[in-house]
């Protein structure tokens, strides 16, 4: 994938002088008094902006917060406790700076935050006339929100069209860099781990993947209708019986081509839903018909666990199992720990991943973590990324 970097530009002094243009994802979630409740993503755009500084460029940057309504902003819709956090962060004033399409007052070596972008009309339809004012603002415009990729927005798309010069930040590269090294260039065996509550929301992904992967793991109430197609009973437990066709389908095509997706053959009930509920293990085929199957069971587990130590690549997207209860979390702390002990090359992503890598604390032994969601997602379905797709259209324009 041909791209121009911001890195590279900096290491030939380019942005020297230059106003340089940063579209960052800061859509940080916050408390009911407005405070920053997790700073992960303000802290992921920091090399960026000090990449800029040190450049020796006139900063620029904006982000969405929420969900503003165009047009009409209100005092919840503010980037202010952003400013704040990222001048702790970076050691130096960040301003804020709203109504800033008509012009920023901006000063090499300096960095200024501009008003939740979300705000300008024009902004989600991306039209033309805010695209062109969005791009008069910079000499370079970088795109370094990955988690907002897979969107043909005004600061993702537009800006990007008509900038003098438009690349990919170091947090973008990165992404872009993780996904193809784990898809389009595996060492393989090359294992992914798909799970979720519903097979309908990542069809597409199963889909795209029984065509790649060498081994396909399911979980979560994606394989209670894996289950149901392999012929097993799966009580109450959440599932879509009429997306079983499409389930068999894709044990179908990776058998055909001498792949698998393991079925648990054994797993962990409850009759309710809840975290104090009795936890029973059984085999696979022993389910009854008022058992909720809430995690695979410890020989799944295990099994699952050694086929992961001699994987070459590994993707992960959902926790395998309720995790969120203790008596239901073993399937997924056992894969966790398993890739992380792993030699493969591992990328993760999505919520729910990242919520299960910070409790089992193994962030320093995943080989990548993503930090988008849907973006996340849908480069796993093999599609390009409307900002990463411009990028690619202004790189091939500039080549000699």
């Amino acid at each position: 994938m041909t791209i121009l970097r911001f890195s590279d530009l900096c290491a030939q002094g380019q942005p020297r002088g230059q106003r340089v243009f940063i579209r960052a994802d800061l859509n940080v979630p916050l408390d009911a008094q407005g405070h920053i409740t997790e700073d992960t993503r303000i802290r992921a755009s920091l090399a960026c902006i000090r990449m800029a500084l040190d450049a020796g460029a006139a900063v620029m940057v904006t982000s969405h917060l929420g969900r503003p309504t165009e047009g009409a902003f209100k005092p919840e819709d503010s980037l202010a406790v952003v400013a704040a956090r990222l001048s702790e962060l970076l050691g130096c004033e960040v301003p804020l700076r709203s109504n800033w399409l008509g012009g920023v007052d901006v000063q090499p070596g300096q960095v200024v935050l501009l008003e939740n972008c979300r705000v300008n009309i024009g902004e989600k339809k991306n039209t033309e006339a805010l695209a062109r004012q969005l791009a008069a603002l910079c000499d370079i415009f970088v795109n370094d929100a990955f988690g907002t990729a897979h969107r043909a927005e005004g600061t993702t798309y537009g800006i990007a069209q008509y900038a003098p010069i438009a690349c990919a930040g170091p947090l973008l590269s990165a992404e872009i860099d993780a996904i193809t090294q784990a898809l389009a260039h595996p060492k393989r065996p090359l294992t992914a781990i798909v799970a979720g509550s519903k097979v309908s929301t990542k069809l597409t992904i199963l889909k795209s993947l029984a065509d790649k992967v060498d081994r396909l793991i399911v979980g979560g109430g994606i394989a209670n209708t894996f289950m149901l197609a392999a012929g097993l009973p799966i009580g109450k437990s959440l599932c879509e019986p009429d997306l079983v066709p499409e389930a068999r389908a894709v044990i179908d095509a990776m058998k055909a081509r001498g792949a698998e997706v393991p079925i648990p053959t054994d797993v962990v009930t409850a009759k309710i839903f809840s975290a104090d509920a009795p936890a029973t293990v059984k085999a696979a085929n022993a389910v009854e018909d008022d058992d909720l199957i809430l995690d695979i069971g410890p020989d799944t587990a295990r099994a699952l666990a050694q086929q992961l130590a001699s994987a070459g690549t590994i993707v992960w997207n959902g926790p395998v199992g309720v995790f969120e209860f203790p008596a239901f979390e073993n399937g997924t702390r056992t894969i966790a720990h398993a890739i992380a002990e792993s030699s493969a090359f591992s990328i993760a992503g999505g919520g729910d991943t990242l919520a299960a890598i910070a409790k089992y604390g193994i962030e320093k032994q995943i080989g990548y973590i993503s930090t988008g969601g849907g973006a996340f997602l849908e480069m796993l379905e093999g599609k390009v990324l409307p900002a990463v797709e411009i990028l690619q259209k202004r790189a091939a324009a500039s080549a000699p």
